[in-house]
């Protein structure tokens, strides 16, 4: 089946042969978006040792903090916003693949397949776990040294973690159909989500992102909401108002000119909608920041 690509972050491995990669990542604005609305295949760990985020995982928010580990399961649509001045987090994205065995057994059977077909998924924050948080550092730890003998201690360091992960944090399986309707409609909303990002400075209507997903306006709005657990409306404002908080905190753009170039054409309604939305008026903000 044929997926658009413009949601669906690149999957080149370094080593197509040992297909496991990981980012140093570093943010140092508050607000300052880490990664866009996206999804992949992949199994994903976000592993924090500074600062605090806030990481949404189909529709749901985190907030996050030093010592915490935010796990992605695969097709999660999610996103992410640094919410300090000095954030630091490791970005590990492993294909389950790795730890296939070459003929079947249980823990293939039982284990390794469920997991790639999202019949088993696991809690999205986890804190305070020593015994995990010890196993992804030790990993991390591992892949950058590359000592000999680096690709058996890292998959080690996987069973143990998925282990863990089975033991403590598993949570309601998925069906195999719901999964598969899932990933239709996330391929059939992919280009609507990216124009969304691109555009919402712009005029949106549901008339015009229902027809780029091919669908009735009754039936859009229903899928859009499942998929994200918001309105159009709702979805549209939230990026327009993380926007407009990112500037009022870093640029010198003045009130006006931020609820313009993020789609407000009322300056009035767009502080009524920031104070909604971050419990902060624009000016009250902008004030914290003497810009």
């Amino acid at each position: 089946m044929e997926r658009p690509l413009s949601l669906q972050e690149p999957m080149d491995m370094p080593n197509r042969f040992f297909p496991i990669k990981i980012h140093y990542c570093t943010a140092n604005q508050y607000g300052k978006t880490l990664f866009k609305h996206h999804w992949h295949n992949h199994i994903e760990f976000l592993y924090f040792t500074k600062g605090s985020a806030m990481i949404e995982l189909n529709s749901v928010p985190y907030e996050v903090s030093e010592g915490d580990l935010v796990v992605v399961n695969s097709n999660d649509l999610h996103y992410g916003v640094s919410q300090c001045d000095d954030l630091v987090y490791y970005a590990m994205i492993v294909d389950i693949k790795l730890l296939h065995s070459h003929s079947v057994d249980a823990i293939e059977t039982k284990f390794i397949t469920p997991i790639m077909q999202n019949r088993i998924l696991f809690a999205s924050k986890i804190s305070r776990d020593e015994e995990i948080i010890s196993s992804i550092s030790s990993l991390i730890q591992e892949h950058s040294q590359r000592e000999l003998g680096y690709e058996l201690s890292i998959k080690s360091y996987l069973y143990r973690i998925l282990t863990i992960l089975l033991r403590r944090y598993g949570m309601n399986k998925m069906s195999s159909e719901d999964d598969h309707l899932r990933l239709k409609n996330l391929e059939r909303f992919t280009p609507v989500f990216q124009y969304i990002e691109d555009h919402y400075h712009e005029d949106l209507t549901i008339d015009m992102l229902s027809a780029l997903a091919g669908l009735s306006r009754f039936h859009f709005s229903r899928l859009f909401k499942e998929l994200t657990g918001r309105t159009v409306m709702d979805y549209i404002n939230t990026l327009r108002i993380n926007k407009s908080e990112y500037l009022l905190r870093n640029s010198r753009m003045n009130i006006s000119e931020i609820a313009l170039c993020t789609g407000f054409k009322d300056i009035y309604y767009f502080s009524r909608s920031f104070k909604k939305y971050k419990h902060v008026s624009p000016s009250e903000l902008r004030k914290s920041f003497n810009l």
